[in-house]
């Protein structure tokens, strides 16, 4: 017991002042150090990801806000159209009915649909007899600016012939290609629906 009860030497005061600064060291580095740079590197990963989520979604703004003008510029000139969801067909052939009322006689036939991913395209081919130029240029203007998307392909055109009498008859007759166009948002699957041709490339 006499021995334990003595008094450090200078050596061992150092040495024991040492290993205590070693311990309090150790217990910094595994209880301060250590979760701050563990804290401060999640804390940098979360502000990397954050980071290049909001360059993303900045980027989507701008594509949004583009989109926008663009809809906006149609919009003001006029030639605004919209595709309608598959199956769009009632409405369509309403709209060219309702177009053609005016022509003297005229005929539709349309071709299978064809599928590309979402977009759906009812390609016909359309006959019309007008009494003038100024009835088919109205026709052909007001189915390329409908309400909705067509695009017309080729257009054949036969200049008025003179009658019995020898006076020019101005009946005036088209052969013409056009193309609605569709989507499948929205839509719903029929039997007619052709498989997408993008997933069999």
């Amino acid at each position: 017991m006499k021995a334990l009860s003595r008094d450090f030497t200078l050596k061992e005061k150092i040495l024991l002042l040492f290993l205590c600064l070693i311990l309090v060291g150790l217990a910094y580095y595994q209880f301060v150090d250590r979760p701050c740079r563990e804290s401060l590197a999640a804390a940098q990963a979360e502000a990397d990801s954050l980071t290049v989520e909001l360059t993303a979604v900045e980027a989507k703004l701008v594509k949004m806000r583009n989109m926008r003008d663009e809809v906006e510029d149609i919009t003001a000139g006029g030639t605004a159209s919209e595709m309608g969801s598959y199956n769009n067909s009632k409405e369509e052939i309403a709209l060219l009915n309702d177009i053609l009322q005016s022509a003297d006689q005229y005929s539709i036939s349309f071709s299978e649909v064809t599928r590309d991913g979402d977009q759906i395209r009812r390609n016909f081919a359309l006959q019309v007899t007008t009494n003038s130029y100024e009835e088919m240029e109205t026709i052909l203007s007001r189915l390329y600016a409908s309400h909705y998307r067509c695009l017309i392909g080729d257009i054949r055109c036969s200049a008025p012939q003179r009658n019995v009498y020898g006076y020019l008859d101005g009946r005036v007759s088209v052969n013409a290609t056009a193309t609605f166009f569709e989507t499948m948002v929205g839509g719903v699957p029929d039997a007619g629906l052709p498989a997408d041709q993008s997933a069999a490339a």
